[in-house]
């Protein structure tokens, strides 16, 4: 790695996880060592105008020194695709991208699509994975087709579509329902009466006109986070179990991002069987869903049933306190040198295209 390598830092977002990103972003930009890095962060406004800031190297960076960092310009203001393209040109000379972007536009593909034809490596997942994994639908297909265990599911695509009495005696109560590509659990219910289902498939429509209807799968709630190193070796960390206490039925969005709902428990206890299994299973994952960099896997673990994938994150939340840098904490690497193998393992792993060839 050269002595100073300049990161784009990419946050905010048009999705409804815009001020999770910035505060993943505010630990990223605030925990990079300067003597290594030169940051230059990126904003991307909720309508959509990317913002390229400088540096300020505040000792402490939060969401509103990141605002201070990318003030947005008085009097004139560019179209958005005007603002994307003048951003891209200020990033020609950056060595690798940062995308620290949650939910649709932004961890679904399409900043990755961006940044692979401006030729930018970036760290994290390319355009297929990021795409099939932000979908629910599709990740379940995928995992499903290599003989991962998932949970049970119906698609409602279309306004008109209902969970027929069918599907309702096959997933049972309770029931799950989720917007398909959406994360933070942000428009997520747990519907124990079927007579709640209506109220909480409106309530995923709010985020996505895709809504998935899952069967409630028993067992305790376990996260594994797998991480590519420069040199390719894929390794995984220790489980972290989840525990919502305060009287929460699940792991919603005030659970994530309220203290004392949740507890954290890691390494979780565990039988080493059971955690040389898990960590194989998210590698696996990994590997099927066509992975780069980091991911986090989410699993019910139950006696009975084994392990069933929940969810995956490709880009997890990035505060120092979020769940997939306790996990690498726990594991020894603290979280600077998290951020360190992250950009490395982009840098080994560009992506930009070879040359075109003379004609």
């Amino acid at each position: 790695m050269p002595p100073t390598v300049r990161v784009a830092v990419l946050f905010g977002g048009r999705s409804t996880e815009h001020d999770v990103s910035c505060r993943s972003a505010a630990s990223v930009v605030q925990c990079l060592d300067r003597s290594r890095y030169e940051v230059v962060p990126v904003r991307i406004t909720v309508e959509g105008e990317w913002i390229v800031g400088t540096d300020l190297a505040t000792a402490t960076v939060d969401e509103a020194a990141l605002r201070a960092m990318t003030p947005e310009p008085d009097g004139w203001r560019p179209t958005i695709v005007e603002s994307l393209f003048r951003a891209l040109e200020a990033l020609r000379d950056v060595d690798v991208v940062m995308p620290i972007l949650h939910g649709p536009y932004g961890e679904d593909g399409t900043v990755q699509s961006v940044l692979e034809l401006a030729g930018l490596p970036y760290v994290g997942s390319g355009v297929l994975a990021s795409a099939t994994s932000m979908d629910k639908e599709f990740t379940k297909k995928i995992l499903a087709a290599d003989g991962i265990a998932v949970a049970d599911g119906v698609v409602l695509r279309g306004a008109d579509d209902e969970v027929t009495r069918a599907e309702r005696e096959r997933l049972g109560l309770p029931t799950f329902v989720k917007p398909a590509r959406g994360g933070s659990s942000i428009g997520v219910s747990r519907v124990d009466d079927w007579a709640q289902l209506a109220a909480a498939v409106d309530a995923a429509r709010l985020c996505d006109a895709k809504v998935l209807v899952e069967a409630g799968v028993p067992g305790r709630e376990i996260d594994v986070g797998v991480l590519e190193l420069p040199d390719g070796r894929l390794v995984a960390s220790p489980p972290l179990e989840i525990r919502v206490v305060g009287g929460h039925g699940f792991f919603d969005y005030d659970a994530k991002y309220r203290e004392g709902l949740t507890e954290f428990v890691i390494p979780a206890d565990l039988d080493p069987d059971t955690t040389e299994w898990l960590g194989a299973e998210a590698i696996r994952v990994f590997r099927t869903l066509g992975c780069a960099g980091l991911l986090r896997v989410d699993f019910f673990v139950d006696p009975e049933r084994g392990l069933t994938v929940n969810e995956v994150n490709t880009m997890p939340g990035l505060t120092a306190m979020s769940q997939f840098p306790r996990m690498w904490k726990a594991a020894g690497t603290p979280y600077p040198e998290l951020l360190d193998l992250l950009i490395a393992t982009a840098l080994a792993g560009d992506r930009r295209p070879a040359p075109a060839l003379p004609s």
